[in-house]
């Protein structure tokens, strides 16, 4: 799933900050520390930022898979 635009809960504009997050957050710093430097002060949109997940990949890999597996069987 995508980055959502704005927070769920403010509507505040969250996207343009997610990039610098993970960027930021893979090369070890405190997520935390992160959101604090991005001013992201709400626990609202701080939420969307710690609980989001990429799981995009995983459907693309999954629906691949499971396409190979019906040519497999002839269906």
């Amino acid at each position: 799933m995508m980055f959502p635009i704005r927070c769920f809960t403010c509507g505040a504009l969250i996207a343009d900050k997610w990039e610098e997050y993970e960027r930021r957050v893979e090369a070890g710093e405190d997520p935390g520390k992160v959101l604090d430097d991005l001013g992201i002060k709400r626990y609202c949109c701080r939420r969307m930022f710690l609980s989001h997940y990429e799981y995009f990949d995983e459907v693309i890999r999954l629906h691949t898979l499971f396409s190979q597996h019906k040519k497999y069987l002839g269906r």
